[in-house]
């Protein structure tokens, strides 16, 4: 059997260059740009920087609004995270079921997915908007009353973790519904036959043979619900009220582009990204051993 191979050996980094050169000015150098920022003091746009050391991280440390930042982020990400994966799995499970029309239902489950966070977020801006919403005008007419949705600490959190969680129902459905239709059937079928219930087969069969998906749709929600739920924060709340939203990416983005604290931005960005790490290694180290492949 032959290979085939380059005739020169300078040819494969010809071809690699263009993506190399992409991911070297778009990534790797705004990755390094960022580390090293968050060891200075930066004037506005720049024009000036000062290195501090730890300053800004120790600023961070001491700062008690950061603190509760990190808190509403811890809070909306294991909301977003558990709830969106147990409605995503319930759902599929109700679209695997075999009756007719079941491909335009899957359609129209997943179609959510297709928008972008920041148009999700004007949908549910318009549907509970005080005064006009439909949500508002629905519970006007059941209680006599309007909630103020964007007002209301406790309910500006609340909607934020729904718009988020609907957002990417369709993305874990799709995972979900192809991991279902590839399951092992005759494990199941042994199971009834067993006597095992259909909750039991759940439970001790079918979720089982889903943990390589269910795995991988963690590490996935972890890392949506702290980076991707910045538009629909933005749309919403825009971290109100009473900073009742303001998660850590939105927190960032204010310091960087509306204040120009670029060096304590820059030290923000790193705690982020080691924070999502360190969430993700945890995740290897403890849900993988539950995973179980070719069940």
């Amino acid at each position: 059997m032959s290979t085939a191979r380059f005739k020169g050996r300078w040819l494969p980094w010809l071809f690699l260059l263009p993506t190399l050169i992409i991911l070297l000015v778009f990534l790797y150098y705004p990755v390094i740009q960022t580390f090293r920022l968050s060891f200075y003091r930066v004037a506005f746009l720049g024009l000036k920087t000062q290195f501090s050391g730890l300053e800004n991280y120790i600023d961070l440390a001491k700062d008690s609004t950061y603190h509760h930042t990190v808190w509403v982020t811890v809070v909306v990400a294991a909301a977003v995270v558990v709830i969106g994966l147990s409605v995503s799995l319930a759902i599929a499970m109700l679209a695997n079921q075999k009756i007719r029309g079941a491909s335009v239902y899957r359609i129209l489950l997943i179609w959510p997915f297709a928008l972008s966070p920041a148009v999700a977020g004007v949908v549910f801006l318009f549907m509970f908007s005080p005064g006009f919403g439909v949500v508002n005008y629905i519970t006007s007419l059941i209680t006599g009353t309007e909630l103020n949705w964007l007002g209301n600490p406790r309910l500006a959190i609340l909607l934020v973790i729904m718009a988020s969680v609907w957002k990417n129902l369709g993305y874990n459905i799709v995972f979900y519904l192809a991991a279902l239709q590839n399951l092992n059937t005759e494990v199941l079928e042994a199971a009834s036959i067993d006597g095992a219930n259909a909750w039991k087969r759940f439970r001790h069969v079918t979720f089982a043979l889903l943990s390589p998906m269910t795995f991988f749709l963690l590490i996935t929600n972890i890392t949506y619900s702290f980076f991707d739920v910045f538009g629909m924060i933005d749309i919403l709340t825009k971290g109100g009220p009473l900073d009742a939203t303001n998660v850590m990416i939105y927190n960032l983005y204010r310091d960087a582009f509306e204040y120009y604290k670029t060096g304590l931005a820059s030290a923000q960005s790193v705690i982020l990204f080691l924070l999502v790490v360190g969430l993700t290694l945890i995740q290897f180290r403890t849900s993988g051993r539950q995973v179980h492949y070719g069940g």
